[in-house]
């Protein structure tokens, strides 16, 4: 039997070995590894710096799995390759042994022997744990059980891992502990490492549909001195320079039209806003938003624009207009249905269509009827329907759904409808009872517009905290005159869970806002 074949041999038994766990308790492996990077600090080890790598654990992969562990030329020239990243497992059986390691791309099987590597590196490599960076050099095969894997040639250690990795079976399950250290996350969930993949490619998905369509990226500031462009309680910060309190913005519409008005006819600006409101499965206070304004265009094409866009990413993203969320089916394929919001509540809330709920009567008595006797009290037709919805229709829209027309008085910065002054042309769109965008003609009638920000003021003197404020420089800017121009707004934390099948806004941003312990 030739060297070759007995090698072989001793491979494929040594593949079938299972690591053996050890019962060692976390601070006393917190202590081993400590004193073993001791030891080899001592002994004059490296940690080299050096290591140029020159493919990835995937492509590897794939190029191993082109070799045939039974065709091959055995004597031909091996194809070396230099490869680097986290140990994952190891498989010990004295002077050999199987191991994984995990780079940014997925995970591969290497192969090392006592005799086929340095007395040096193959001692280096007896003081490894899971979770050890290392470099590996090698040739690539294909176990007789199918695995692409590399038989490795040089091996070296880069960085010490100081803390034993969660349990390999179950990951990091402990939820709260995944968000407090996402780095742990990362590297023993895959899952997580896709999602965030995913969002990535959903940004940069949007910001090349946008651009493709002449829109102009720009930035915007995050500190101002007014807190306007969205009903929201601001986060207040202070300049000591100037002796100035600032809010973080609660949303990025106010210095974007400015740029409208200045010529800049199809913008856009993909940052974070800031609202001081409650944590929950949906909102985080700080997340991630994309607004984008054009000129000479209505919410209307907002509304075709948007169905090619999310259409555009599901496809992209996930192959297919048709997506699992939780339990729940959803139908991307455009078109989209679209409702005004008095036909939402008649069809969603169940409410006689004999029952206008255009005048103060018809809404007081569809809200008697759902039992909300609270809304009684409010002087405002507009601002009951809209409580109506709210309480009794959003959460129960799965399919994407248009909801066009609100009530002027909940939308202070939209242009009122032509047909009926007391509504605006507005639509959110809605999917799994979730608000993922909302949009409208914008309103660009200077005198309108201070009215409506004097009267936020006012609600906001008389103690309500998501009222805006009247921002001076705004209005002035009206007054030179902006186009007629559509807006709109997506929260792109919202358009990844959906897009990724995620249940909590948590699950999609890297390090969201959470209680030190």
């Amino acid at each position: 039997m030739s060297n070759n074949t007995k090698q072989k041999k001793s491979i494929e038994k040594l593949n079938d070995n299972k690591e053996v766990d050890t019962q060692v308790s976390e601070s006393e492996q917190h202590k081993l590894r400590k004193e073993k990077l001791q030891s080899l600090r001592e002994a004059g080890y490296p940690f080299p710096n050096d290591v140029k790598v020159d493919i990835s654990c995937k492509d590897f992969r794939d190029k191993a799995e082109k070799i045939s562990s039974t065709d091959s030329n055995e004597d031909a020239p091996k194809e070396i390759h230099h490869l680097a990243g986290r140990l994952v497992a190891i498989r010990s059986m004295g002077k050999a042994a199987f191991c994984q390691i995990q780079d940014h791309s997925g995970r591969l099987q290497f192969y090392i022997r006592k005799d086929e590597v340095s007395e040096e590196e193959f001692k280096t490599f007896k003081q490894l744990d899971i979770g050890d960076i290392v470099a590996v050099t090698g040739y690539g095969f294909v176990t007789k059980t199918g695995e692409p894997s590399l038989h490795a040639t040089s091996i070296r250690m880069l960085v010490k891992c100081l803390h034993p990795l969660p349990e390999k079976w179950h990951g990091l399950s402990d939820v709260e502990a995944r968000y407090r250290k996402r780095y742990l996350d990362l590297i023993v969930n895959p899952n997580s490492r896709e999602i965030f993949k995913k969002r990535s490619k959903i940004v940069s998905y949007i910001r090349n549909f946008l651009e493709g369509r002449g829109y102009l990226e720009v930035e915007t500031p995050v500190m101002n001195t007014v807190a306007s462009g969205a009903a929201a309680k601001p986060f207040t910060t202070h300049h000591n320079s100037l002796n100035l309190d600032l809010h973080m913005r609660i949303a990025l519409e106010l210095p974007l039209k400015k740029l409208v008005v200045g010529g800049l006819e199809r913008v856009f600006e993909l940052s974070r806003v800031f609202r001081n409101e409650g944590i929950s499965t949906q909102h985080n206070p700080e997340f991630t938003m994309i607004e984008f304004y054009q000129a000479y265009a209505t919410y209307e094409d907002l509304i075709e624009l948007t169905q090619e866009l999310i259409t555009g990413l599901c496809n992209e993203i996930s192959g297919s207009t048709k997506l699992t969320y939780g339990e729940t089916e959803i139908n991307f394929q455009a078109p989209w249905q679209r409702l005004t919001m008095i036909d939402a509540v008649h069809k969603y809330a169940s409410v006689d269509k004999s029952n206008d709920l255009k005048t103060m009567d018809g809404v007081k008595q569809a809200a008697k009827d759902l039992g909300h006797q609270d809304l009684l009290e409010l002087d405002d037709a507009g601002r009951i329907l809209y409580e109506i919805y709210d309480r009794e229709v959003e959460d129960k829209i799965i399919d994407p759904t248009f909801i066009t027309q609100f009530p002027k008085v909940v939308s202070p910065l939209a242009r009122p409808n032509d047909n009926d002054p007391n509504f605006v042309d507005r639509f959110e769109l809605i999917v799994n009872g979730m608000e993922v965008a909302n949009a409208f003609s914008e309103l660009n009638d200077a005198i309108d517009q201070r009215q409506r920000m004097e009267e936020q003021a006012g609600a906001k003197s008389a103690g309500d905290e998501e009222a805006m404020d009247l921002d001076e420089d705004f209005v002035t800017a009206l007054e030179y005159g902006m186009p007629p121009t559509a807006g709109q707004g997506i929260g792109i934390d919202r358009l990844v869970m959906l897009l990724t099948n995620s249940t909590s806004i948590r699950e999609v941003i890297l390090f969201p806002t959470l209680k030190p312990r």
